[in-house]
């Protein structure tokens, strides 16, 4: 009898291991279902999570600015301090979280703030909105002065439409301006015509009925997207692909309204225009391998404003920030320390 009391706990204990491995693989095994499930089923979703999670990792965290009625979406790290506060401004039809990769890099103690463009992601978007660079300058102004950024002069990052805003901003608002980067900026007329160059004369031809490159509507127009503005190949997978055109596609009107504004007579060249009234220290980084906007325009800025830089870089195209963000962070962060080293030797000398 004791021998049968023996074996029967010995089962038991069998069986609540075999139910311990039972509950944990089942725990274990839900979250790896919802993993698969969202990227098969609802890519799109895994995509603003893998956003909401790097956020959360660098510490970057989402505030919301009113002006009069008007809503602007931002994200933070970091208080005003020894440094100047970095504004970033992103390209056409993306969003604030395309500086992650770069913000990846940057030293936790600075002040940053990535803020959606007018019309972008979580700012208003009105159908009355003047969205031509001249209009979206007014409206991050406006941004500018509700968050208090401009009580000291600040360093201003643009890229591609929003190296064009950037560098507006800093020839209309220079007292705010202590130094500024412009990374593959439009807006140039520059001298070599790239293959988004051939694209919009095609566009333009067909009196704007053929698709915009820059306005995928399917996961293999994303994918020449990514190659048109991609110098490095990388390896999107196709659920990733449509997650990402699933994103967009509710805002593809908006995005062709933006275009058209972006590229007219009001707007296609307005940084060129402006250059003559920028008297903040300039910075200009690009990729050689830019086929959306030639890398000739750094050479035509550089002619035009006395002691810009240059940063060229190798193997890089038009995404920059997506293709080399460990050394475009590098790079802003020099350029800042060495104006303010060189601000504050003209202090002491003076």
């Amino acid at each position: 009898m004791k021998i049968f009391w023996i074996f029967r706990a010995a089962m038991a204990a069998e069986l609540d291991v075999v139910n311990l491995f039972f509950v944990a693989g089942a725990t274990l095994a839900i979250p790896i279902l919802a993993f698969l499930a969202s990227f098969l089923l609802w890519p799109s979703v895994l995509i603003k999570v893998y956003y909401w999670y790097w956020r959360r990792t660098l510490g970057l965290q989402v505030r919301y600015a009113d002006c009069g009625g008007y809503r602007f979406c931002y994200s933070y790290r970091g208080k005003p301090g020894i440094r100047p506060s970095i504004l970033m401004l992103h390209g056409f039809s993306a969003h604030k979280d395309m500086w992650l990769t770069v913000v990846k890099y940057l030293p936790k103690h600075l002040h940053i703030v990535c803020v959606d463009m007018p019309g972008h992601e979580g700012t208003t978007r009105t159908t009355t909105e003047d969205y031509s660079i001249q209009g979206q300058v007014r409206r991050i102004h406006q941004f500018v002065g509700s968050i208090h950024l401009n009580r000291k002069v600040f360093h201003l990052v643009g890229t591609s439409m929003g190296g064009n805003v950037a560098g507006v901003y800093a020839a209309c608002y220079p007292s705010e301006i202590c130094s500024m980067t412009l990374i593959c900026p439009n807006g140039i007329k520059h001298p070599c015509e790239t293959k988004f160059d051939n694209h919009l004369q095609d566009l333009e031809q067909s009196n704007f009925t053929l698709n915009i490159p820059l306005i995928p509507t399917t996961p293999d127009e994303m994918e020449d997207m990514f190659r048109l503005c991609s110098h490095v190949r990388f390896k999107i997978p196709q659920q990733i692909l449509q997650g990402l055109v699933d994103v967009r596609e509710p805002h593809n009107a908006f995005y062709e309204e933006v275009f058209m504004k972006i590229i007219g007579e009001k707007s296609r060249y307005a940084l060129q225009e402006h250059l003559h009234l920028i008297t903040s220290p300039l910075q200009v980084i690009w990729g050689k391998q830019d086929q959306v906007v030639d890398v000739s325009g750094a050479t035509v800025i550089a002619e035009l404003v006395p002691g810009c830089r240059v940063d060229l870089l190798d193997n890089c195209g038009h995404s920059v920030v997506m293709e080399k963000p460990c050394r475009t962070a590098k790079l802003i962060l020099e350029f800042i320390i060495l104006q303010q080293n060189a601000r504050s030797g003209t202090k002491k000398s003076s």
